[in-house]
């Protein structure tokens, strides 16, 4: 019976070293917010140019200049 107690004792000590080592290691992620903000800026300049290259293709210049006029006739 020692021995099973001697065991579940040892279990309980290893998962508060678990609990305590996950605590200590958690400030390393803080730099993976550095890293996803790194890419959603490159996602988003990404998506800038494709929308001003979009914006400067002569379809829809002319329906936005379209737009614009009817709006200001009325």
């Amino acid at each position: 019976m020692r021995t099973a107690g001697t065991m579940a004792y040892l279990r309980r000590k290893a998962c508060l070293l678990d609990a305590r080592l996950r605590t200590m290691t958690d400030e390393p992620e803080k730099g993976l917010a550095t890293a996803e903000y790194a890419v959603v800026m490159i996602a988003a300049t990404g998506f800038a140019g494709l929308l001003v290259a979009i914006l400067k293709s002569g379809a829809v210049k002319s329906l936005l200049t379209n737009i614009v006029r009817q709006a200001l006739n009325v």
